[in-house]
């Protein structure tokens, strides 16, 4: 899986395997195998359904490093139940500076923290994350599976602005981070008192995730499109 995953070059790879009514589920960056990925399981669910192994109205339900993740149609979008995965831990201020060092800040972050996957940062403005250019080799260095970068949006259609690096996973710049908003969505429900938000993450590609804060669970809201299929050749010809 590691191998395939190297040869796809996505920031996720997803894997699943069929275990009676549930699904093993399984996420591969180029580099290394992660804990809980929102994007690939999203477009987990979407196969399934898409291709007859599961019917629309049936919940496509997956084993996973992080527990049993859940996903359910709602119209034309796609609900992903996964776990909160909030801040637990603030950084020492030796800690914070390396990351604001790392991530090349212009300003002193307002809280820097780390949940049990990643850094946590927010800074102090939109326009200062949005262009961000990070030392990747010292992101790499900071441990933890990436770093989180965010803000309070001005904008009309976002509640939150994120981006999110991952170099120490095999992954530079993430484009849209699902398993980020497990955090994300959290900490803006405290900080702006709502447990519906929309989040817009501004890599180059960017895009937008919809989120329910449920208690220790948080939904995940998108869509997905079929855009290429085939098949994967086991062997290689010998040279």
């Amino acid at each position: 899986m590691q191998s395939v995953a190297a040869e796809m070059r996505h920031a996720e790879t997803a894997f699943l395997l069929r275990q009676g009514e549930r699904w093993s589920l399984r996420w591969f960056t180029p580099t290394v195998e992660v804990d809980l990925c929102g994007h690939a399981t999203l477009a987990s669910a979407h196969v399934l359904w898409t291709t007859g192994r599961l019917s629309e109205t049936e919940e496509a339900i997956f084993e996973t490093q992080s527990g049993e993740l859940r996903a359910r149609r709602e119209s034309d979008r796609i609900v992903l139940d996964f776990p909160a995965e909030p801040v637990n831990v603030a950084a020492t201020a030796r800690e914070a500076l390396s990351v604001s060092a790392a991530l090349d800040l212009l300003y002193p972050p307002k809280f820097v923290g780390r949940n049990r996957m990643d850094w946590f940062v927010e800074a102090t403005s939109e326009s200062e994350v949005e262009g961000l250019t990070p030392e990747m080799e010292l992101v790499g260095q900071l441990g933890q599976r990436g770093v989180i970068v965010t803000v309070a949006s001005s904008m009309p259609d976002a509640d939150f602005v994120s981006r999110f690096f991952a170099p120490q996973s095999g992954v530079d710049e993430d484009p849209v981070t699902g398993s980020a908003h497990c955090c994300l969505a959290h900490y803006w429900a405290t900080q702006l008192g709502k447990d519906e938000l929309i989040g817009f993450q501004a890599s180059a590609r960017g895009g937008y995730v919809g989120v329910r804060v449920r208690g220790e669970r948080v939904e995940l809201i998108g869509t997905a499109v079929t855009i290429l299929s085939g098949e994967l050749e086991t062997e290689s010809p010998v040279i």
